[in-house]
């Protein structure tokens, strides 16, 4: 299960929230490194990858963000810019060694917009939640998710009640941050509507 928070801070000179995301794997950092970065094994759980994935180099992920990979360390830590549109954020991984396996602390820097004080951090939460899904079952059986399967999850009953506990963790998130609460669950329906492709309230 993803432990989940949020933080202010200073980011470019500008003021920015990050999301953060951590989650235990039973594999050790050297396994999930490999998943996270070489380009033949990403689109088993994630998305297919373009680009040169040097730093400084410029990637595309097929059919979503892309970007600047900013870092590389491995088999510990990268950042990337992520690009989708005219929006640009940032995302950081960092792992460590922890009961036999390795923990991901994944982190999502962005500039506050009206994008935010709509959705609030699910919008951005939840999609993570659902890749993370991903690579704990890639971990786990060592197989390529099957998109179909994935897919025909997603739109099941057990993958909605996933979406809606994954929003309601990042509404309490929000509002252990200190927003109003009104506001966080008011959001949070909002984000939860979208990603169930329902009649968002009003």
């Amino acid at each position: 299960m993803s432990e989940r928070a949020l933080t202010s801070l200073d980011h470019h000179g500008k003021p920015a929230r990050g999301l953060v995301i951590e989650r235990h794997y039973a594999a050790p950092v050297g396994e999930v490194w490999q998943v996270l970065t070489v380009p033949e094994r990403l689109p088993r759980w994630f998305l297919p990858v373009e680009g040169d994935l040097q730093v400084g180099g410029r990637y595309q992920l097929v059919g979503n963000a892309g970007g600047v990979v900013e870092r590389c360390e491995p088999p510990r830590s990268f950042a990337v810019t992520w690009e989708y549109g005219e929006q640009v954020s940032w995302v950081e991984v960092d792992l460590r060694e922890t009961d036999g396996g390795t923990t991901l602390v994944l982190r999502h820097i962005a500039h506050p917009d009206d994008h935010w004080d709509t959705y609030g951090p699910g919008a951005v939460g939840i999609g993570w939640d659902l890749a993370l899904r991903g690579l704990a079952l890639h971990l786990g059986s060592g197989e390529a998710v099957d998109p179909a399967a994935f897919e025909a999850w997603s739109t099941g009953e057990e993958g909605k009640d996933f979406v809606r506990a994954s929003s309601e963790g990042w509404v309490a998130a929000d509002v252990a941050d200190g927003a109003d609460p009104d506001d966080a669950r008011a959001r949070g329906a909002r984000t939860t509507a979208f990603y169930l492709g329902e009649e968002q309230p009003g």
